[in-house]
């Protein structure tokens, strides 16, 4: 209570329910990229975070989330020398690192093994930090435990997810959970949670492509205010069917909501990697020009 009415006094104001994310009103997006758009490509070791920090600078894109997949030694943190390296890296080359992120799964049930998921996150709000960064990209689990009741799963992460994300608020690191059609599959389970957790440090990455229960568009209305990054995807599912984003509406659910920030992309279509997220950035810029 003391630091929320401490940060009360800096605002100015009365803040409204942690998990409503504190903005001025209106919109302004900046472009980012989501590395896991090269995804095959970093896998492959035909890439590296070199190479993404690149692409970014080549085709002028202002930000890039660095998932920790790509990092060497995953998933344990990497040589603060690699580290200091990339952000030296990005920084001469005029790409914000908006922040990594993790597959983390706090969904089982063994107290031991969400234990060492907990130690996980930390680590990585470690290098989050190292990196200049702001947010790790965390995940609720893969899915409601067998024998138990989505209620009695949330129990347990709750608390998990309190103390990573006092240890990231110690750091100046937000923790943006990812919803991802797993675990947590509609916008009313994701906000459930954050309140759940009430964190000003513990907010939603609007995943546009896994909200697959009824339409699309409402979820994303639904968890705009709660958002504070984005993963804009191609493709948005209603049910089973997969059709492609309709970036228009996009934008006016952007200027109707409101949201300041980076929207990082991630393009994973067939083909050439480097072209695809090309293409796919030149219809984002548009759309929201």
């Amino acid at each position: 209570m003391q630091r929320r009415s401490l940060l009360t006094a800096a605002l100015g104001g009365p803040l409204m329910a942690a998990s409503v994310v504190e903005r001025k009103r209106g919109s302004h997006v900046k472009i980012g990229l989501n590395a896991y758009s090269f995804n095959k490509d970093l896998m492959a070791g035909t890439m590296k975070i070199s190479d993404v920090l690149d692409f970014c600078a080549e085709n002028n894109i202002d930000g890039v989330d660095l998932t920790g997949y790509y990092f060497p030694g995953y998933p344990k943190a990497p040589a603060d020398e690699f580290v200091f390296g990339v952000k030296r890296y990005a920084w001469m080359n005029g790409v914000t690192i908006g922040g990594t992120g993790v597959r983390n799964d706090f969904a089982l049930p063994s107290a031991a093994e969400r234990d060492e998921q907990i130690r996980l996150v930390k680590d990585w709000v470690d290098v989050c930090a190292k990196l200049g960064g702001t947010m790790v990209r965390v995940f609720s689990g893969k899915a409601v435990a067998k024998g138990y009741t989505f209620d009695q799963t949330l129990e347990w992460m709750v608390p998990a997810f309190q103390d990573c994300a006092k240890y990231a608020a110690a750091r100046g690191v937000l923790l943006g959970m990812q919803h991802h059609d797993d675990f947590l599959k509609t916008a009313a389970e994701t906000i459930r949670l954050v309140e759940a957790v009430k964190s000003d440090w513990f907010t939603v990455i609007l995943d546009v492509g896994s909200l697959r229960q009824g339409d699309p568009y409402a979820e994303i209305e639904k968890l705009l205010p709660h958002a504070s990054n984005w993963q804009v995807k191609e493709q948005v599912w209603y049910g089973t069917k997969k059709v492609d984003i309709d970036l228009a509406r996009l934008r006016k659910i952007v200027d109707k909501v409101g949201y300041r920030g980076f929207m990082p992309i991630e393009a994973l279509g067939a083909g050439d990697s480097r072209q695809i997220v090309k293409g796919f950035l030149g219809r984002v810029r548009a759309a929201f020009a």
